[in-house]
Order: structure tokens, then sequence, then C-alpha cells
């Protein structure tokens, strides 16, 4: 009984604390425990369990959260859908603009790796836009296997339509439910976020220690700090632009709740469970959100944009080929869209990089070997690379539906200068 009791108020206690401060304690504890005991490779395991879960279950609930909320009829494909589409691909082009900028001010020559291997490489941005619309239409039941959000996505909207019209009362309640349940297991399993952080954490620093910042260490500041200049800089200014408020309270709030679980997880889609929680704290439209997030999560890539745009001019740069402003602007471009088609895969924005450099005559071989060296950094590139694209997908779903609220004569929050209370 006394151990039942000690255990219940345990219990108690953890969830009574910030989520956030348990994930602090959670990496705080793993990395004390990579110093103190690095060959204790269990420890690692509640991070693979962690992004596991959520990797498993995000799939499942874009479709069924994106099925009910249309098969309802609440959902409508409104302003504010038009609006964010609009903010993710503007500042994805912004991104690429800032990331080639910065290796025109700062050029870097980089040692070039062994080549890399990879089995699909495409050869242009023809190849990926087919690539994209070959995704939509892709087997429904394998693209919730292979969590192809694109494809998640095409066949929840077009199901959603249909049921809409076609089907009873009860069945829409009965999808409804099962979006409920698939939410609640969501929550859960955020619940436990702190311990899978402390695996992910281990991991990393038993694993890499710091050796990763002596390595090309040039690189890995202009890719990190370019990124960083568009979460704090461009992000913000053109949240500015939009809603006419100082956006830097919000751009925290998204930074904490969803980029810091992005930077850990390296995983956009593992993220996706998080980035809706964060939008319900927020107050959004969940008929909004429940569609935005995902579409985000493919087309929102700015850290994706910057490292095709970086690694791509350095290896200019080191084969001591000019690049000249049309040719920059082009390549700003191509690495924006190219960045569209990256999203959902391991080191995507990575495999985009031959394709990016063939513009300038780089042949495959040698682009290869800078897709090698992304690989080596990548333990801090694809962690910055993501917290960035995450937290967007929720700041500018945010900023689209204050947008609205302002037009509609709503109360907008308190950190906005509005009256309404949050709870984030």
């Amino acid at each position: 009984m006394a151990v039942s009791n000690f255990f219940k108020k345990a219990v108690k206690k953890y969830n009574s604390m910030s989520l956030i401060l348990r994930i602090v304690i959670g990496l705080v504890v793993g990395v004390i425990l990579a110093l103190l005991v690095p060959g204790a490779s269990w420890i690692g395991i509640f991070g693979d369990l962690f992004v596991g879960a959520l990797k498993a279950l995000a799939p499942i609930l874009v479709f069924v959260l994106v099925l009910s909320a249309l098969a309802q009829g609440r959902s409508r494909l409104d302003s504010r859908f038009g609006l964010v589409i609009w903010l993710y691909l503007l500042t994805t082009f912004l991104a690429a603009l800032a990331a080639v900028t910065a290796s025109f001010l700062f050029p870097i020559k980089i040692v070039l790796a062994d080549a890399a291997q990879s089995e699909t490489i495409p050869q242009g941005i023809g190849e990926v836009l087919k690539n994209l619309l070959m995704n939509c239409i892709a087997n429904p039941v394998k693209s919730l296997t292979e969590a192809n959000y694109i494809g998640i996505l095409f066949w929840a909207v077009m199901l959603g339509f249909a049921m809409k019209r076609m089907a009873s009362d009860s069945t829409k309640v009965v999808f409804s439910n099962i979006a409920d349940g698939v939410s609640q297991c969501v929550r859960w399993i955020i619940n436990m976020a702190p311990f899978g952080i402390m695996g992910l954490v281990f991991t990393n620093v038993s694993t890499n220690g710091l050796s990763i910042f002596t390595q090309y260490g040039q690189l890995l500041l202009l890719l990190v700090g370019t990124m960083l200049f568009v979460a704090f800089v461009i992000d913000p200014f053109v949240a500015f632009l939009t809603i006419h408020r100082n956006p830097y309270p919000l751009v925290w709030r998204c930074l904490k709740n969803s980029g810091l679980t992005a930077f850990f997880t390296r995983s956009s889609a593992a993220n996706i469970p998080i980035n809706m929680r964060t939008c319900e704290r927020l107050g959004l439209d969940e008929d909004f959100y429940s569609v935005s997030i995902p579409l985000g999560s493919t087309i929102n890539m700015d850290g994706a944009a910057v490292t095709i745009a970086i690694m791509t001019l350095a290896c200019a740069h080191t084969m001591n080929i000019a690049v000249d402003f049309p040719s920059a602007l082009i390549l700003s471009l191509l690495a924006a869209l190219g960045a569209c088609g990256a999203s959902g895969v391991a080191g995507g924005s990575l495999l985009l990089i031959p394709m990016a450099c063939s513009m300038f005559g780089i042949s495959n071989d040698v682009a290869m070997q800078v897709v090698g060296v992304g690989f080596i950094i990548g333990v801090v590139q694809d962690s910055v690379e993501t917290a960035l694209n995450s937290s967007g997908d929720v700041e500018f779903t945010a900023i689209a539906e204050y947008r609205q609220w302002e037009k509609d004569g709503k109360d907008l929050p308190y950190f906005l200068g509005g009256k309404k209370q949050l709870d984030i």
C-alpha cells in the first residue's frame, strides 16, 4: 500500500510540473549519464521508443483528423489556407536567398569526404516535382505505412469530402471518436517526452561528444548561423508584416514548445503531434491546423533550403567556380522548390545537393562527396534544420489564424497585445 501511494504521489507530482521544465531536466540528466556511464547503451532505448511511437502514430493522427474535420463539414478552405501556404513558400524562398547571401559574404571551401552512397538521387527539378505529384496518388495504405504525408493528405482530403456528401451522421461520429482516441494516445506519448529526450541526448553525447564542432567547423557555423538568422530575423519580420504586431513572444513560444523537441527528435514527422498539441494550446481552430501542420511539414522547408544553397555554393567555391548574381538568384529558387520536395525523407535536403550542383556543371561524383560532408555534420545541422522547419509550421499557422481573428473582431492572445488568456 505504501509503495502504491508513493507511486501515485510521484505520478501526480510529475504531471503537475511544466512539460518544458520536465524536458529540460531530462536533457540535463541525459548529458550527465552520457558523461558518467557512456557505455550504458540501454539508456538510449528511451529515445528510440519515444521517436518510434510518435512516428508510428503521426500518420494515423493526420489521416483521421483531416478526414474527420472535412467529413463533419466544419472545415472551410478559407483565406487562412491561402495565407499560410503563401507564408510557407515565401519564407522558404527568403531562407534560400539569405543562405546565398551568407555564402557570398563568407565564402567557405571544404575538404571533401568520401563519396556518399544513395539509391535515388533526383536529377533535376522536374524529377523532384514529378516525385511530389506521384506521392500524391500513391497507394493510401502504403502512404500510411511509409509516412508519405503528401499521399496521406491527398487521400484524407478526398475521402473527407466524399464522406461529407455520402456518409451517415453515425459514421461521421465514429470517425470523430477515432480521431479523439488517437489524439489522446498522442497526448500520453508526449507526456513521456522527458524520458525520450533523455535517451536521445544520451545517445548523441555518448556517441559524438564535442568532436563534431571541430570538424568542418566553419561550414557548420555558417549553416547554423544562417538558420538562426532566418528563425529570429526573417520569419519574425514576415510575421510582423502580416499582423503588424510584435511577433517575438509567439516566436519564442513556438521554439520552446515545438523547436526544442524537434531539435532532439530530428524528425518533422515525429513532431507533427507535438505541433498539433502546441496549436491547441495556442487556441487555434483544430479544423485548420489539422491540415496546415502536416502541409507545413511538406512545403515549409526553410532549413532545407538553407542547407541546399550553402552546401552547393561551398562546393562551387571549393571548385573555384565563379557564381554571378543571376545564377545565385536561380539557385535560391531552385533550392526553395527542391526543399519542398525533400520533406519526410531522412537526409532529404542533402540528397538534393547534386541536383543544385548540376546547374554549375559540377559532376555527380564531386557533389556526392559534399553530401558525405553533410552527413558528417548532420548531427547538428539536421537538428537545427528540423527545429527551424517544425517551429515555423506552428508560427505561420498561428499567424494566419490570428490575422483572421483580427478581421472577425476577436480578441488576440495576451502575448500579442490582446486580452485572450492562453495556457502556453
